[in-house]
C-alpha cells in the first residue's frame, strides 16, 4: 500500500525541549527532506511566530522542491472572526503554500472550557475554514487535535467534526492522539470505527507519551491509514512526537508498504545523524535502526553466532538503513570478538590463536582495572599493532616537570618541561598552555615532530573524565576517554589511574603510539603468532 509521509520536524518537532532551528536551518532541512523522498514538509505556523513568518516568506524564493509540497500550519478561525478577516487564517494564505493543514477541536472538554464556544459554533469554524481554503485552490489537511480523547469522551461529537470537515472539502482527515495517550488496541478500535464510517484518505498522528507514538502509528497503516504524521529521530512536546526514522523502517522493510523507496530507506542512519547534528543534539546510541548500538553486539556468544549467521541477533540487515555492523570488545567478550575487530581492521590473517588468546585476556584484565576498550577502539586496535610490532620502543618519557601559575581571576597558566627518548635520541620541550593536559599534549608533541613528522597532525577532538569510585573521594580512581583525529580518521583512547594527569598521560601516549604504529608498521604477509605483552 501506498503511504504518504508527512514531517513536521520544523514545526511540531521544534516544540521539543532543547530543539531549535534557525531559519536558515529550516530552509536546509526541508531541502534534505525533499531529498529523502518524503511527500509533505510542514514548514511551520506563519502566525504564530516571526522566526516561521520569516521561513515561509524566504521559502517563496529561496525554496525550490523536487516532489515534497510545503505545507503552512494553523487552526481554525477565531469563533469571534469571520473566516476571510481572520488573521491567523490571512497569514495561511499569504504563506503560498500550495497545502495548508488545519487543526480543530473533536473534545468537547477543549470547545466548553478552552474555547468556551458551543458545539455548533466549532463544527462551523471548522466548516468554514476548511472551505475558504478549497476556494483558494489549496489542499486542506485537516488535523483531528485530541481525536482519541475527544471519542471517548463522546463518540458522536467527535465524529461530527470529521463530517464538518470532509463536507466542506478536506482532502485528508487525519486522527490525532495529542496527549499520547492512547494504548494501541483502544487506538485501533476507534480508527477502525473511524475507517468504517468515513471514505477518502485518512491519516494518523501520535504522540510518544505512553512510549507507543510508532506502534500506534503502524496499526493505523494497518487499518488503513495511507498518510503518517511524525518527526526525524521523534523530536516534539514533551516525550516526543511518533519517530518516522522507524515508522518508515518498520513499515517499508517489515510489512511491505511503499513510503520514500527501499533506496531512500538506506540512507536513514546519516539522514537522522544530520537532523541531530543541526538541532546540536546526540542521536541516541540506542536509537531503532540509526543508533550507533543499533547493531552493536557485545557478548562473545552473540558475536559467535554473529559470525555465522548475523540472522540470528540481527532483524533487519544494517545496511538496508544504512548503519553498520559493530562488535564491542569488553571483559564480556569471547575469542569471537576479537576475531571480528581483526577481520574489521584488516588483520584477520595476522595474529594467530595463541596471540589471539593473550589478547582476550590482556583486554579481560584491562577491563577490570577499570579500562573501558569498548568505547575506546583506538586502545583496543593498539594492542594488536603491538602484538604485530617488531620494534617495541617508539619513544619513552625520560623526565616531566610541571608548573601551575594563577593570579587572581586570570586563567591558570601550566609549564610543562619535558625530555623524552626516541629512537634518534633524547628531545625535549619546554611547553606553556591554559590547561595540564594541553601543555603534556604540547610538549609531547614538540618532541616527537621532528622524529616523527605525523605526530604534528594529530589533534584533540573530545575529552571526558568519568569517576570510577566516587565514594573514595579524591583517592578515587578516574578514566580518561579521548578522542582523537589527523587527517583521515578518528580514534579514542583510554588511561585509567588514581590520578587524572597520569591517566590523561597514559592515553596521550597511547594515540600517538597507535598513529605512529598505522603509519610505520609494515605488517608480514604470513600469520604472526606471539605474545601480546
Amino acid at each position: 500500500m501506498r503511504v504518504s509521509v508527512y514531517d513536521t520536524t520544523l514545526r511540531d518537532g521544534t516544540q521539543g525541549e532543547n530543539v531549535a532551528f534557525s531559519v536558515a536551518d529550516k530552509l536546509a532541512i526541508a531541502c534534505k527532506l525533499d531529498e529523502l523522498g518524503i511527500h509533505y514538509i510542514e514548514g511551520g505556523w506563519p502566525g504564530s511566530n516571526p522566526r516561521d513568518a520569516e521561513f515561509f516568506e524566504r521559502a517563496k524564493t529561496d525554496l525550490h522542491l523536487g516532489q515534497a509540497r510545503l505545507v503552512a500550519f494553523g487552526s481554525t478561525r477565531h469563533g469571534a472572526s469571520s473566516v476571510e478577516d481572520d488573521p491567523n487564517v490571512r497569514m495561511l494564505v499569504e504563506s503560498a503554500t500550495p497545502v495548508v493543514t488545519i487543526f480543530g477541536k473533536s473534545w468537547n472538554l477543549h470547545t466548553e472550557r478552552a474555547l468556551r464556544v458551543t458545539e455548533r459554533q466549532n463544527l462551523e469554524m471548522i466548516r468554514s475554514t476548511v472551505a475558504h481554503l478549497k476556494r483558494l485552490g489549496r489542499e486542506v489537511i485537516y488535523d483531528a487535535e485530541h481525536f482519541f480523547d475527544g471519542y471517548l469522551a463522546s463518540r458522536d461529537f467527535a465524529l461530527r467534526t470529521l463530517e464538518a470537515a470532509q463536507g466542506a472539502g478536506a482532502d485528508c482527515l487525519v486522527l490525532c492522539d495529542t496527549n499520547g495517550g492512547t494504548l494501541t488496541d483502544r487506538l485501533a478500535e476507534i480508527f477502525a470505527d473511524v475507517r468504517q464510517n468515513f471514505g477518502g484518505v485518512i491519516g494518523i498522528h501520535t504522540h510518544n507519551d505512553s512510549e507507543l507514538a510508532v506502534a500506534n502509528a503502524i496499526a493505523a497503516v494497518e487499518l488503513g491509514a495511507t498518510h503518517v504524521q511524525g518527526t526525524m529521530n521523534g523530536y516534539g512536546e514533551r516525550c516526543g512526537n511518533c519517530n518516522l526514522i522507524a515508522t518508515i523502517c518498520n513499515l517499508e522493510l517489515k510489512l511491505g508498504h511503499s513510503l520514500v523507496g527501499r533506496e531512500n530507506v538506506a540512507r536513514l542512519t546519516s539522514f537522522a545523524n544530520y537532523i541531530a547534528d543541526t538541532a546540536n543534539l546526540p542521536l541516541a546510541n540506542g536509537a531503532a535502526f540509526v543508533g550507533k548500538s543499533a547493531f552493536a553486539h557485545k557478548g562473545g556468544i552473540h558475536v559467535s553466532a554473529v559470525l555465522r549467521d548475523a540472522l540470528t541477533y540481527e532483524h533487519v540487515e544494517p545496511e538496508a538503513v544504512g548503519n553498520s555492523r559493530r562488535v564491542l570488545v569488553s571483559d564480556l567478550s569471547g575469542r569471537s570478538n576479537i576475531t571480528f575487530k581483526l577481520r574489521e581492521k584488516g588483520l584477520d590473517d595476522r595474529l594467530g590463536a595463541d596471540a589471539r588468546k593473550q589478547v582476550l585476556d590482556r583486554v579481560k584484565r584491562m577491563e577490570f582495572e577499570g579500562y573501558e576498550l569498548e568505547a575506546a577502539d583506538g586502545s583496543f586496535e593498539l594492542l594488536i599493532r603491538q602484538a604485530l610490532a617488531e620494534e617495541k620502543h617508539l619513544f619513552r618519557l625520560q623526565s616531566m616537570e610541571m608548573s601551575i601559575r594563577k593570579s587572581g581571576r586570570d586563567h591558570s597558566e601550566c609549564q610543562v618541561e619535558m625530555s623524552v627518548e626516541t629512537p634518534d635520541g633524547v628531545r625535549r620541550a619546554n611547553v606553556a598552555a591554559q590547561g595540564p593536559f594541553d601543555a603534556m599534549a604540547g610538549a609531547l608533541r614538540r618532541c616527537l615532530s621532528t622524529v616523527y613528522p605525523a605526530v604534528a597532525d594529530i589533534r584533540l577532538v573530545d575529552y571526558k573524565v568519568r569517576v570510577l569510585n566516587p565514594g573514595k573521594g579524591t583517592a578515587a580512581k578516574v578514566r580518561v576517554l579521548i578522542n582523537w583525529a589527523d587527517h583521515e580518521s578518528s580514534w579514542t583512547t583510554v588511561g585509567v589511574s588514581d590520578d587524572v594527569l597520569e591517566a590523561s598521560w597514559n592515553a596521550l601516549c597511547d594515540s600517538v603510539r597507535l598513529e605512529l604504529l598505522r603509519l610505520r608498521q609494515e605488517l608480514p604477509a604470513a600469520a604472526v603468532s606471539g605474545n601480546a605483552e
